[in-house]
C-alpha cells in the first residue's frame, strides 16, 4: 500500500503566536508596528516567526492596514537630471522600500503635464499609499496638483521659488560647490572659472551661490568667469575653449556637473594641458567617470537621501491627516578629491 505524504501545514499567525508564548495581536503588532512590542518580546517573536518561515498574506495585510504598500516613483526626463544619479538613487530607493515592506512602481514622463495625466491614471487604476517625486524645478506643477488631490508625497529636491507645504529631502549643493573651490583656492588657484546650467536651473543657481560665496570670502574675482550650457560634454568643452582664449585665463574650473567638467577635460587634453597639473577641474555627482578618468568630484549621499525619503513618507502615512510641519531634510555631500585638482 502506497504510503499517503501529509502535507506539511502552512505556518500561521496562531501557530507563531503559541510558539513565541505570546497573543495573536503581539505577533500582528510585531509586523506591522513594531514600534508598539517591546524589545525583548519582538525580538523573541521574530525568531519565531524566522524559525517558522511565516509569509504574512499581503491581502489580508492590506484589508486591516487599508495600506497597498505601493509607492510610486517620478522618473525626470534624461534633460533635467543625471541619468547616472537618478539610477543610483532609485536602486537606492527600492533596497529602503523593500526593508520597509513597500514596493516601488516607476513612472517616466516628458514633462510636468504629461507626468501629472500619469499620476491620475495610477490612481484610478491603483490603490496606491504615496508617490516619490524628483527632478524639482522652479514652478512644478506636480507638486501643486498631488497637494490639490491630497495624496502623501515627498520629493527629492527643494520646492525652488516658494515655501514648502510637502516633505522633501534634498542634498545641499551650494555647500558641495563651496568645498570644492575652497579646496582649489587652498592650493593656490586665484582665478577660478564656474560653468554651469542655463538661468532658471534651481540646482545649478544653488550650486553656483557655493562658487560665489567661496570666492568672494577669498577676495577673488567673479565677473567674467561664469559660464552657462545645457548639460553637454559638447557645451563644456566650448565653454572651456573660450575661458582659456581670454586675456587672462583661469587656472580652474569648478563645473556644475561631471558631463560639463569631463567637456573642460577634453579640451584641456586636447590642447597638451594636464588637469590637476595645468588647469585644475571639478565635477558633481561623482560619476563613474570621474572616477575612471581622476576627476575631483562632489559626490551625493544617495542611499540616505533615499532612507529619508521613506523615513518622510512612513511617518506621513502613520498618521494621515495629522497636523505638522512637513519634513525638510537637507542633507550634506562629500567632495571627492583625485588628480584634478
Amino acid at each position: 500500500m502506497m504510503a499517503v505524504r501529509r502535507q506539511q501545514q502552512r505556518p500561521t499567525l496562531e501557530s507563531v503566536a503559541r510558539a513565541a508564548a505570546v497573543s495573536r495581536q503581539t505577533v500582528s503588532n510585531v509586523l506591522n508596528a513594531p514600534h508598539l512590542v517591546r524589545a525583548g518580546t519582538r525580538h523573541r517573536v521574530e525568531a519565531a516567526i524566522t524559525a517558522a518561515g511565516y509569509r504574512p498574506v499581503k491581502a489580508a495585510q492590506i484589508l486591516r492596514t487599508r495600506r497597498s504598500h505601493l509607492i510610486a516613483a517620478g522618473i525626470p526626463a534624461p534633460a533635467t537630471h543625471s541619468g547616472e544619479v537618478v539610477d543610483a538613487f532609485l536602486q537606492a530607493l527600492t533596497g529602503a522600500a523593500q526593508q520597509l515592506g513597500y514596493r516601488i512602481l516607476l513612472v517616466s514622463a516628458g514633462d510636468d503635464a504629461t507626468e501629472i495625466s500619469a499620476y491620475d491614471g495610477l490612481l484610478r487604476e491603483y490603490d496606491l499609499d504615496a508617490f516619490v517625486l524628483t527632478g524639482t524645478h522652479t514652478g512644478d506643477k506636480r507638486t501643486a496638483w498631488l497637494l490639490g488631490q491630497r495624496v502623501p508625497f515627498v520629493t527629492f529636491g527643494r520646492p525652488w521659488g516658494g515655501g514648502a507645504r510637502h516633505p522633501w529631502v534634498d542634498v545641499d549643493g551650494a555647500a558641495g560647490v563651496h568645498a570644492a573651490t575652497s579646496h582649489l583656492i587652498a592650493a593656490g588657484h586665484r582665478r577660478i572659472a564656474f560653468l554651469g546650467w542655463p538661468q532658471g536651473s534651481g540646482v545649478g543657481e544653488d550650486r553656483l551661490s557655493g562658487w560665489e560665496q567661496s570666492c568672494r570670502a577669498a577676495g577673488l574675482p567673479t565677473a567674467g568667469l561664469v559660464c552657462r550650457m545645457e548639460q553637454e560634454l559638447a557645451e563644456g568643452r566650448a565653454a572651456c575653449a573660450r575661458l582659456l582664449d581670454t586675456p587672462q585665463p583661469p587656472t580652474a574650473f569648478v563645473c556644475v556637473s561631471d558631463e560639463i567638467a569631463l567637456g573642460a577635460w577634453t579640451e584641456l587634453t586636447a590642447r597638451g594641458l594636464v588637469p590637476g597639473r595645468d588647469a585644475a577641474v571639478t565635477g558633481f555627482d561623482d560619476s563613474w567617470a570621474a572616477a575612471v578618468t581622476g576627476l575631483t568630484s562632489v559626490a551625493q549621499p544617495l542611499t540616505e537621501v533615499a532612507a529619508a525619503c521613506l523615513g518622510a513618507l512612513d511617518a506621513l502615512l502613520a498618521k494621515p491627516g495629522g497636523r505638522r510641519s512637513p519634513a525638510q531634510v537637507l542633507l550634506q555631500p562629500r567632495l571627492v578629491v583625485r588628480s584634478s585638482a
